[in-house]
């Protein structure tokens, strides 16, 4: 079944927030805390929640697979945090900390029958995904599935972004795009200021070599800002991260997928109206 690649980013769009809430809520710092993360920031935590589901991988295997953040950034959290807690206890965690994050996020719709109803459906879709080739969406994939419904949601939304995630690192890989070309090339088309990137370990002199490269490839301008080359490059990633995750939303029917959009409206407004989430992200969304 045929499935407009347009649609696959629409509803990424409605559950990217209900994903990375996730890494935000204060109930999830608390959870990590308890495990002895330091929760200052966020990253020791982030790390340890999004790689465990990988086991105890190496930080040159985390590094790989998220892609965008520098190697010295990942070699300060990994493998280091298996030390903390192992990756299993860390999975284990999650279910507790989505429920908890959940609740307070969603109110009585976290026990509501149009949740439970979203949650059936995108699980659907994240059963299907082919996970060939996708290391992070074949290892959330391997989890056992809870039973509350809020704890389905977000186990089926954090697969699907996965496989997306994995798919668009592929894309990047294709266009010839480093990790932190990808960030400066997507910063150039205008996704997000460049000091929003700051996050994820560059220094100043690793971006500004980027931006020579792409320079000397005819995809920037002397002003950091894309040419026509590097607009359409950076196009074309999308469009091909687009069609590689359409693929799990054929388990769905066309009525199905529109009763999908409808159902996670409301759960998409209470996560975006949280204040939790920052204004601007590293992914763009409703940029590009």
């Amino acid at each position: 079944m045929f499935v407009d690649p347009g649609f696959a980013r629409r509803v990424w769009h409605l559950l990217e927030p209900l994903h990375a809430v996730f890494y935000y809520a204060p109930e999830v710092f608390e959870e990590a805390a308890a495990l002895g993360y330091a929760t200052e920031e966020r990253w020791p935590s982030y790390f340890a929640w999004r790689a465990a589901p990988l086991g105890a991988a190496d930080a040159e295997r985390v590094t790989a697979v998220f892609h965008s953040f520098s190697p010295a950034t990942v070699g300060r959290h990994v493998p280091s945090g298996w030390e903390v807690a192992d990756p299993e206890k860390v999975v284990a965690a999650r279910a507790g900390a989505v429920d908890r994050a959940y609740r307070m996020l969603f109110g009585d719709l976290a026990d509501g029958p149009g949740l439970a109803e979203a949650a059936a459906l995108t699980r659907r879709a994240a059963e299907a995904a082919d996970v060939t080739g996708r290391p992070l969406a074949a290892a959330n994939a391997a989890l056992p599935w809870p039973d509350a419904p809020r704890l389905v949601l977000w186990q089926a939304a954090t697969i699907l972004r996965e496989h997306r995630g994995d798919g668009h690192v592929a894309a990047l890989v294709e266009a010839g795009l480093d990790p932190v070309e990808s960030l400066v090339s997507f910063a150039a088309v205008g996704a997000a200021r460049p000091e929003v990137f700051a996050s994820r370990g560059w220094s100043a002199e690793e971006w500004e070599s980027a931006r020579a490269r792409l320079a000397a490839r005819g995809l920037l301008e002397e002003d950091g800002t894309a040419t026509a080359a590097g607009r359409a490059l950076r196009a074309e990633v999308e469009r091909r991260t687009d069609e590689r995750a359409a693929q799990p939303w054929r388990a769905l029917g066309p009525e199905e997928r529109e009763r999908l959009v409808e159902l996670l409206g409301p759960l998409w407004v209470e996560a975006i109206g949280s204040g939790l989430l920052p204004s601007e992200t590293t992914l763009g969304i409703g940029k590009v």
